[in-house]
């Protein structure tokens, strides 16, 4: 790949990702080689290639696509430069741009926290039934005022929206207050300034760094399950806190009590805020993200012709992950703007063919149907028998409502599949599984775990 075409997608990429991101995450990246498919970037430093490769990894592989690269993969290599460029800590209102700082040598406990994205607002964040109280609670948070609940702890799925409202609620309060210490950043880079200040023998500036901040905010706290001695400092640093009555904001991809790993009086601890799920969307909501998504690309590119239906047609087709609907997008802008083609359903699906046929998952009656008696630990031969005990029947109408909603199979198709039942008692069985959905907790938890599982 010649390097004028890698400028040409560092340009795009700097539409896409904002001012701010590019500056400290791709412009330092270079080019040293496209080899059998993948496109090889040098990187100064190992946290620059974790950080990277986790949350630009799609996005440059698709503008590459995009520009007919021959790539069909990205990896980063660290090697080192003579200095390096880091962000220092960010506690200046979002209006101003981070301004990066060159250094020789930065202490573990210096490290910056992850910069925000300028794109992940309120005023950018599309608000659905699966969302809203998700959202409602993150605003409050936002306004700032006496702290009501604490932590407030969002959990859902990849791609729903956790990590938007965290960097909301950071660039709302900062806004609001720009004196207030806001430190963001994800439980990994947690653990990685937690093992750094212990080799450099640091831990006095690392608690302190971390103690004395107003508002703390720890992204996919998942993945300090099972690390002890990280548990250990983040439960201290959390009791600090919350002494002190500073706010506190977590997210996960489960809620607190399913987390294996993590230590009970963690658990017990992030239980006893606000704990928030965010549900996986529905097609309104998929289709509102869409087009608010689309008004900001045909503002880019008013050149180009968009047909009716596309997006209606995206929104139906890809339902588990925003930020694959999103890139999708994305992909589907910059490829007609490059070959200067009219956006149609055809090329469409010439364009997106890999993300269609991925999203093309069929789940079977059958397989929900072993899914959920091995959840309710019950035999498979009596979900479809004539057994009719409370223990039996609720686990069978959680399945055929699975059924009726990840499936195409017709009510008479799923009751045949169910020991050969009638139709309308698949009917029943689904409207009595939405009642209990509404009322029941327990049941609105074991629908969307099942669901996660299925659709993985």
């Amino acid at each position: 790949m010649k390097n004028d075409t890698w400028g040409r997608v560092k340009e795009q990429l700097l539409e896409s990702v904002g001012r701010s991101n590019y500056a400290n995450w791709i412009e330092p990246l270079e080019l040293r080689k496209v080899d059998n498919g993948v496109a090889v970037f040098s990187v100064p430093t190992s946290f620059m290639a974790n950080w990277v490769s986790r949350n630009f990894a799609d996005t440059i592989l698709t503008h590459l696509k995009a520009a007919n690269a021959p790539a069909s993969r990205v990896e980063f290599k660290v090697e080192p430069h003579q200095s390096q460029t880091v962000t220092p800590v960010d506690t200046a209102p979002v209006a101003h741009e981070p301004t990066p700082v060159t250094v020789q040598e930065t202490p573990a406990a210096d490290l910056p926290g992850a910069p925000l994205d300028p794109r992940f607002t309120f005023d950018n964040f599309v608000v659905g039934k699966p969302n809203e109280l998700a959202h409602a609670a993150a605003r409050r948070v936002a306004e700032g005022g006496p702290v009501t609940f604490n932590p407030l702890f969002l959990y859902g799925g990849v791609g729903l929206g956790k990590t938007h409202l965290m960097h909301a609620i950071a660039h709302e309060i900062r806004v609001r207050d720009p004196k207030l210490r806001v430190l963001y950043l994800s439980a990994e880079q947690f653990m990685y300034r937690f093992v750094q200040a212990l080799r450099d023998r640091q831990m006095i500036d690392f608690k302190q760094i971390f103690r004395s901040v107003d508002v703390l905010m720890v992204d996919d706290v998942q993945f300090i399950a099972g690390k002890d001695s990280t548990q250990e400092e983040f439960f201290h640093t959390f009791n600090a806190l919350v002494d002190q009555n500073k706010q506190i904001i977590i997210s996960a991809d489960r809620a607190p009590g399913e987390i294996q790993g993590l230590e009970d009086r963690i658990k017990s601890r992030l239980q006893c805020g606000l704990v928030v799920d965010l549900h996986p969307t529905d097609y309104e909501l998929r289709l509102g993200i869409l087009q608010t998504k689309a008004e900001g690309y045909r503002a880019q590119y008013p050149d180009l012709k968009f047909a009716d239906g596309v997006l209606e047609f995206l929104a139906h087709r890809i339902s588990t992950n925003v930020r694959v609907l999103e890139g999708a997008l994305m992909r589907l802008f910059a490829f007609a703007s490059l070959v200067g083609r009219e956006i149609t359903l055809d090329l469409t699906q010439e364009c997106l063919s890999d993300i269609l046929k991925a999203s093309e998952r069929k789940v079977t009656v059958e397989e929900i149907q072993r899914k959920v008696s091995e959840h309710y630990a019950i035999r498979l031969s009596d979900m479809i028998g004539p057994k009719r005990v409370r223990s039996i029947a609720r686990p069978r109408q959680v399945a055929m409502y699975l059924a009726k909603h990840m499936t195409t199979r017709s009510l008479p198709e799923i009751g045949r599949r169910f020991g050969g039942r009638d139709h309308t008692t698949v009917m029943h069985g689904v409207r009595r599984i939405e009642e209990l959905k509404a009322t029941d907790s327990q049941i609105a938890d074991d629908l969307e775990m099942l669901r996660r599982t299925l659709e993985a």
